[in-house]
């Protein structure tokens, strides 16, 4: 691969903040091995493959439609004036058309899965690419997102057994408050200028301190989700090692983010909320089997 061609797909990775996936990707893995080792389907190489590549490929064009659709705030942000389309690095166009790609691509693997999932594939991707214009219309934008990653963890269920159960709504119930609730922290940073372009971000409406208590209620009510689902799937030990890091991470983001001035939004919003994510969905994984 030429140096060219390299900087070219680092720009790409870059451009859908690739990194991110640890949110959503560990929640889809929990689905997927609920429905082997709790409801003993049986386990398939190939539709792994399949689940991942439609976390990976869906997610991929939400991340680059949105970055074209914000394309001009993000070049009045000085946060963000230095992303890869307002920086020059990436144009528009070549940006639509990998987010039309990667929904192509994410259409055909789930007509590979099982009708249910193909059927439901394009309300999936009406949630997620639609969430990009949320911002400019209505404060429940946080929530949007938070329903967008919340299909995870139901969507890789449904892969493997094709019909609907309660373990799984919960587990994206947790995935949607958990999202919503950080989401809400990641936008402080951007009040003012949300203010300024009057995009409808919880602490441009609400202000900072509203934003805040609601981030928190919702964390606090992802704790309760998570004690309800390990007592309905009468989980182990295992299960509950991975609850309470998931739910010390929790507190300790809020924790880092007031007592930094918020400072360490960044830190507080990919690092612990990724590590959040990849220890729970370990140990709960762990636990179906032991």
């Amino acid at each position: 691969m030429s140096k060219t061609k390299s900087q070219a797909f680092k720009d790409y990775l870059s451009l859908v903040k690739f990194s991110h996936t640890i949110f959503a990707m560990p929640f889809a893995l929990i689905g997927y091995f609920l429905a082997i080792g709790f409801y003993d389907f049986s386990f398939n190489w190939k539709l792994l493959v399949l689940v991942i590549l439609c976390m990976v490929t869906a997610r991929n064009s939400a991340m680059s439609f949105n970055r074209v659709t914000d394309r001009f705030i993000d070049k009045r942000n000085p946060r963000t004036s230095n992303r890869e389309i307002p920086a020059g690095k990436i144009h528009p166009r070549n940006a639509l058309i990998f987010s039309v790609i990667n929904a192509i691509i994410f259409i055909i693997s789930t007509f590979f899965i099982n009708k249910l999932v193909f059927y439901l594939s394009p309300i999936a991707l009406l949630i997620i690419l639609g969430y990009s214009y949320t911002k400019r219309y209505t404060v429940i934008c946080h929530f949007i997102l938070g329903l967008g990653l919340s299909l995870s963890p139901i969507g890789a269920y449904l892969a493997v057994t094709g019909k609907w159960n309660i373990i799984p709504i919960l587990f994206s119930l947790i995935v949607f408050l958990w999202v919503t609730g950080f989401d809400i922290l990641y936008s402080l940073q951007d009040e003012e200028f949300d203010k300024e372009e009057n995009l409808k971000s919880m602490p441009a409406v609400f202000g900072r301190k509203k934003a805040i208590g609601v981030a928190i209620t919702l964390h606090i009510i992802v704790t309760l989700l998570v004690i309800k689902t390990g007592i309905l799937i009468n989980s182990g030990g295992l299960f509950w090692i991975g609850a309470i890091l998931f739910i010390a991470l929790l507190i300790y983001q809020h924790f880092v983010i007031i007592s930094s001035n918020y400072q360490k939004i960044n830190f507080a919003f990919a690092t612990l909320n990724g590590l959040a994510s990849i220890l729970f969905a370990i140990f709960v994984i762990l636990s179906y089997y032991y």
